[in-house]
This record gives structure tokens, sequence and C-alpha cells, in this order.
């Protein structure tokens, strides 16, 4: 990973403006996918049906094969986009127009579904730790139906910021003072931002007022809000922050790592069925009839 030193312009480790509050606490569920893996969905259930522009959020995180081993096979999408960020492991991506990546620790995925696609993730390992997560992320009407692309990223392609106290910022989509990440021309303006504390440290960022953002923890417990306000987020842990223009980070007695990630909200209509995310049920309809025509 590149090391950004001393790149902390527009990175507040000091209190100012308005802090996001914890307006929601959720904790996952157990879940099963694809060919029987098994996960954490956080987003994307009954407490937490979706958190506009997010769909959906699982964590995938096992050492016995038996929960992850028979993948994900080949599955259709349309109309949204999906983030898979590896955290330990390596899952094989392929597609029904020729395209191969594999996925490994560090790296990102992030795929547009546009209009169609059908691929499969394959863990392309037969033992020990499998961890990561998969975010779904909405698109707006005017771009459901853009042509499929990847954006396939290297983990020494995610530039690390080195803030104040020790702090480390993965940058892999939005800006961190003069450090932008990786993931490009995404429609909802992404900010999505792995961030480990060290113990007793703390770290603000600002954020777009209007846009949804979430923290979820997933090592160790953090202190999130304005110190007035804090909620303490235990590990599988996920904070809806409320409104503001900046959220902050603060580890106790022990370091943390979580996910930081915000968005512009869409405020459309959402109709969806299975893999497919579309504006209207008979979108929906015509995407299954698509798709069983070999269409995507």
């Amino acid at each position: 990973m590149g090391q950004v030193q001393g790149e902390t312009e527009g990175v507040r480790t000091t209190p100012g403006g308005t802090g996001r509050q914890v307006v929601k606490l959720v904790r996952g569920q157990p879940a099963s996918d694809g060919a029987g893996v098994r996960l954490t969905r956080v987003i994307g259930t009954v407490d937490l049906p979706e958190l506009d522009p997010f769909l959906m959020l699982d964590e995938f995180r096992s050492e016995d094969a038996a929960d992850y081993l028979a993948g994900f096979p080949d599955h259709p999408h349309r109309g949204f986009e999906t983030v898979t960020y590896m955290l330990a492991g390596r899952m094989r991506h392929g597609d029904n127009k020729g395209n191969v990546g594999l996925l490994r620790p560090g790296s990102v995925q992030w795929m547009t579904a546009g209009r169609g696609i059908v691929h499969s993730e394959m863990p392309e390992q037969e033992n020990g730790l499998l961890w990561g997560f998969q975010l779904w992320v909405n698109l707006p009407a005017r771009d459901k139906m853009t042509a499929p692309r990847y954006q396939d990223i290297d983990p020494e392609s995610i530039p690390v910021l080195e803030a104040d106290g020790g702090v480390q910022v993965k940058v892999i989509a939005g800006r961190v003072g003069s450090v932008e990440g990786p993931v490009c021309a995404v429609a909802t303006e992404p900010t999505y931002l792995d961030v480990a504390l060290p113990a007793g440290a703390a770290f603000s960022h600002a954020l777009p007022q209007d846009h949804a953002a979430f923290v979820f923890v997933y090592d160790g417990t953090a202190r999130i809000g304005p110190p007035e306000a804090d909620r303490q987020v235990a590990r599988g842990e996920l904070a809806v922050l409320g409104t503001g223009d900046r959220v902050e980070l603060r580890a106790e007695a022990a370091a943390v790592r979580l996910l930081l990630v915000a968005g512009r909200p869409l405020g459309e209509p959402v109709a969806r069925y299975g893999p497919f995310v579309m504006n209207s049920q008979d979108e929906i309809r015509q995407a299954i009839t698509d798709f069983r025509a070999g269409r995507f």
C-alpha cells in the first residue's frame, strides 16, 4: 500500500462545525448466499432494509472452509453496483464476457452492473481465513441501463494517509485532505474509507451535509459522534449517522478498525427482486425476461 506521509491538509482532528450523531445502531444478522456461503448481513435486513443509496452490506468472515468454499457461482445483476473489499483470502472473479480477475488481501472491485452482467465469485483457497465485505450501491434511473464496467483496484493502488496520533486511513473512494481514492466516475459521489485508530487516537472527517453515512466497526470498539453526544459502537455494529458536516471517531483503551462510508442519496423509487434493482415492477419484469432470453 502506498503510504502518504504528512498529507493532513483538510483532515480535522479537533472539533469544529456540526458533528454527526449516531441515530441508529444495527447489528448484522446471520445469512447465507450464493451456493451456501455463510455471512453476516448488516444492511438489507428487517432492522435496516436500506440506507439510500446503499442497498446491502455483507461481511463474510470465516476460517472454516465449509462456510465459504461453495462460493458464488454464476448469477446475474442489473441496475446497481457491487463493491467487494477483501481483508484476507483470495476470490476469483469471472463473467459471461470473458473477464477474469483475482481479489486478494487489500484489493477492491467496484463493479457497475448497469444493464446486465452474469458473473461468479469463487474462493481461490481451500483453507484459512476468508474475510471481506460486499456493499451494494444503487444507480440512478438514468444509469441503470448503462454498459457494465469494472474498476479492479490492487492494494498497491489504494493510498494510505497517515494522520495525527498514528491514525491510518485507506482512501478507497472520496477524498481525505489532498488524498483522493482510486474509484472514479461513480454517480453517488461515494466516500469509502478504512480507518485504523490506535488506542487513544481520534479522527474527524468532513462529509457533504446531504450525504447519507454510516460507520461499520469490524475490530475493537469505537466512540462515534461529538464528545458531548457520542455513542459506543462495538465490533459487528453499524452506526447510522445523522445530519452534520463531519464525523468524529475515537478509540479508547484499544485499537479500532472501521469502515466509514457515505454517498449522495438518490431519492428515487426502488423496486427489488433478488439480483435486480430497478425503479418499477415493469422494469423488474423486463429484467427477468431479458435474463431468461440471454440478453445480459
